[in-house]
């Protein structure tokens, strides 16, 4: 056809610039009409629309959201990738962020707080949001953050409504799991504790602090522990030394960790010793035994956290913390007390 400009194949070295050189409009023309503007005259955005597609210019993803200001991807902190926990929120989280056009980053701090607030400033900078699981900061470093970083959602610790949150009530949960052992018979009971700068672990030993004060006649001592296979794995003397009939760990990592290193000590589960858990993670059920834990529905709350900021990107954010309450899982790792 006389004078139609032939198609090219698409370049890298094709512009705007090119774009509103060949179709004689400046470059704001062709940025608006690239962008869904409704103040460009038809004509002219027609005779851009044409030039573009001529030129098979393909606009920059990054050149556009740095125009537009959003992203469509959100950024995540997390204390630790190799718990299996936080796959499990994350699964959830991130098939939620998918469905409304989201994708998601994800850094991971290795439970080291002072590495926190740097990454979630840089995931933040790259990002339209920020969603802080389980941080392990300072409650003063946290607030002073969370301004910085909106919008935020926050996992696992509370925010004095100045962001969305969403938490686990472990307190309810460790005392539902200590009572479970106590009509099982159990008055000794050990417990392995978790990092000392987690809010999860506070709620556990605020908890724990209650069942002792309400039992006279149980004893729960506290083993510093961790909160991985190897911590769990590593904790068999402190818990062999304690003479406890039953262990609560800290999570279901370390109470995994632990039935590792007992099934290798000849050490009978719950023959000699009750195990429990906390989280339900995937293998919980399938380990042998079977693990006694505490059940919250982790992808559906990270599909709440997923609701939660995406309503702080919003005029109406959701300020009032979402707490989900987890159910007892009672299975092969605990019995009654002979």
């Amino acid at each position: 056809m006389a004078g139609k400009r032939a198609r090219t194949a698409p370049t890298r070295g094709t512009t705007i610039t090119d774009i509103a050189r060949a179709a004689g409009v400046s470059k704001a023309t062709v940025s608006r009409v690239l962008n869904g503007g409704a103040t460009v005259n038809e004509e002219m955005a027609k005779r851009v629309r044409v030039v573009i597609d001529e030129l098979g210019y393909t606009p920059s993803q990054t050149a556009r959201s740095l125009s537009l200001g959003v992203s469509r991807t959100v950024g995540v902190v997390v204390p630790d990738l190799g718990n299996p926990m936080f796959h499990q929120v994350l699964h959830g989280f991130n098939r939620a962020a998918a469905r409304d056009g989201y994708r998601v980053v994800v850094a991971d701090s290795f439970e080291d707080p002072e590495n926190e607030a740097e990454l979630a400033r840089d995931l933040r900078d790259r990002t339209d949001a920020v969603a802080l699981f389980a941080p392990r900061m300072t409650r003063e470093n946290l607030l002073a953050l969370l301004p910085r970083v909106a919008p935020v959602t926050v996992f696992n610790r509370t925010t004095g409504k100045n962001a969305g949150s969403v938490l686990i009530d472990y307190h309810a949960g460790v005392i539902e799991l200590a009572r479970h052992l106590i009509d099982l018979g159990h008055r000794r009971i050990a417990f392995l504790a978790g990092p000392s700068d987690a809010r999860s672990n506070w709620e556990r030993e605020r908890g724990l602090a209650e069942v002792r004060e309400a039992e006279g006649d149980v004893e729960i001592n506290d083993i510093a522990c961790g909160y991985s296979f190897e911590d769990g794995y590593r904790a068999w003397p402190a818990v062999g030394a304690s003479a406890a009939t039953a262990v609560i760990a800290y999570n279901d990592v370390v109470a995994l960790g632990l039935l590792g290193r007992l099934a290798e000590e000849g050490v009978s589960v719950p023959g000699d010793l009750s195990v429990t858990g906390f989280d339900d993670i995937p293998f919980a059920r399938y380990s042998s035994p079977s693990l006694t834990t505490m059940t919250a529905s982790l992808e559906d709350i990270g599909r709440q956290i997923w609701t939660v900021l995406r309503a702080e990107m919003t005029d109406s954010p959701i300020r009032d913390p979402l707490t989900f309450t987890p159910a007892l899982s009672a299975r092969g790792s605990t019995r009654m007390l002979p």
